[in-house]
């Protein structure tokens, strides 16, 4: 095994073969923040709420059922869509209240403002609970949804997940309207 020297010269003064894997971008241009660029580049970053996206979910989830309410005449398909709806949000108004407003995030911002080891873990936890909820939801959906229609399930499930997207964007273009 032969040792490459650190420096970008090699010993017999030659540039050393460049690497493939090596990232051009990341070894070149690279400048760390000052903290005041550090500070303007969070005043233009998006900040989105978890509750935002429950609202926004919300909303998709009121206007998918209503479609499907209109056009398929009040079938078991509205309510399928209604209840693939409801699969994403109940989760996420779940995670959103324990990240937000739960005992332990009250506890958490109370006793340990900066600790990004145990917002992580919340994040993490609060995660894995929303999706056992929304797993626990989809296995009881053919008991709880009487004519189930799958297809009305999944376009709910698909519809209401795109709310992430949306209020991303949305708080995306209402900042850049302030800024």
């Amino acid at each position: 095994m032969t040792h490459q020297p650190s420096s970008p010269q090699a010993q017999d003064g030659r540039r050393p073969a460049r690497d493939p894997w090596e990232d051009e971008a990341e070894t070149e241009d690279f400048k760390p923040l000052t903290p005041e660029e550090a500070v303007q580049w969070r005043a233009r970053q998006p900040d989105v709420s978890a509750w935002r996206v429950v609202r926004w979910q919300l909303i998709l989830l009121a206007l998918m059922t209503l479609a499907a309410m209109v056009f398929f005449e009040a079938s078991p398909v509205g309510w399928s869509v209604f209840y693939g709806g409801l699969c994403i949000v109940l989760p996420t108004a779940l995670m959103a209240y324990g990240l937000t407003s739960s005992a332990w995030s009250r506890w958490r911002g109370a006793s340990r403002p900066k600790s990004a080891g145990s917002a992580l873990a919340g994040v993490f936890f609060w995660e894995g609970v929303k999706i056992l909820l929304a797993l626990a939801m989809l296995w009881l959906a053919p008991r709880i949804v009487p004519d189930l229609s799958w297809l009305g399930l999944v376009v709910g499930l698909v519809v209401v997940l795109k709310a992430y997207w949306l209020a991303f964007w949305m708080g995306r273009s209402r900042r850049e309207h302030v800024i």
